[in-house]
């Protein structure tokens, strides 16, 4: 009698900002774990999302899009990235159909992908929306650069998500499983809490406040009904603090709203949210702000 063997590894989602490397984790996962919006760079940390069938578990990493580091949190998003590829074990590339033409964003993807020795997906996303021209030109660069098949998908409308995965499956290493089978995340709900509000901002604010802001969870009670969350809004400036409170806290409260009914579908429970804006000056820019935030201190 055989038995079927199981397989289990680490796939890293690996791309430029914007490429839709959430977009393809949650639906490769089945469950938005990843926040995404329309704006460049919002994965700011490793997220790792988990699937798991019959026999094969795939735990994926979403990393930060791969950049010109301006500053120290930024350089942090970096070796984030650099680190979850080096030691994957498959790299898939995603590639965005619409917008893909720099040499120093190919030079870099040449070089980044050289770090890791693990067998290499090319995925040319958004092709719902592309023209067919551009996909036949990435099609050329994925195949004579590379070395790889292309593929073509759009996670945004699920389109060829779920071949992708039978594919990766089987480049699976033979493993136990990793992780137990019913779970999805490998990370907090406070930090899911804390990513949904960064979200929100993101949606909510125009471009200079978003990437100036650090949401980070200070209290969780579950055991209350509703459940009390309090949410610390961490900003560089005292103008930014303005912006996010708004004419008599108008802002901050429809903040509030919109955050937690995404985290009530997240949690399944009823939610208070206690929202407190606060400026730490500079925080991008220093290792002491960014350890008190949690967030990686590239090694300089």
């Amino acid at each position: 009698m055989s038995t079927q063997v199981s397989r289990a590894g680490y796939i890293a989602l690996v791309g430029l900002p914007n490429s839709g490397k959430s977009t393809l984790m949650n639906r490769l996962v089945g469950q938005k774990i990843s926040i995404v919006t329309p704006k460049a760079q919002t994965t700011w940390q490793r997220i790792t999302g988990i699937r798991t069938t019959d026999n094969e578990q795939g735990i994926f990493l979403d990393t930060p899009g791969l950049l010109l580091a301006k500053d120290l949190l930024q350089k942090g998003m970096l070796e984030e990235s650099l680190e979850a590829i080096s030691e994957a074990d498959i790299a898939v590339l995603i590639l965005d159909a619409t917008n893909f033409s720099s040499n120093k964003d190919k030079d870099q993807i040449k070089e980044v992908l050289s770090l890791s020795s693990a067998p290499v997906f090319a995925v040319i996303n958004k092709i719902d929306i592309a023209n067919p021209r551009d996909i036949t030109d990435i099609v050329g660069w994925i195949e004579s650069e590379l070395g790889v098949e292309a593929r073509g998908i759009s996670a945004l409308m699920d389109r060829g998500v779920e071949e992708l995965w039978v594919d990766l499956a089987k480049h699976l290493p033979e493993s136990s499983f990793l992780y137990p089978p019913e779970d999805v995340a490998s990370l907090s709900v406070r930090f899911f809490v804390a990513e949904f509000v960064r979200e929100t901002i993101f949606e909510q604010f125009q471009d200079e406040i978003p990437y100036a802001v650090f949401v980070s969870v200070e209290d969780f009670r579950e055991n209350q009904d509703p459940v009390y969350i309090k949410a610390n809004v961490w900003v560089e400036k005292k103008s930014q603090k303005r912006i996010l409170v708004g004419n008599q806290g108008k802002a901050i409260r429809e903040l509030g709203r919109l955050s937690r009914g995404k985290i009530e579908e997240f949690i399944d429970c009823s939610v208070y949210l206690d929202l407190w804006v606060k400026v730490l000056p500079n925080w991008r820019k220093k290792p002491p702000s960014l350890r008190r935030l949690g967030l990686r201190v590239p090694v300089l």
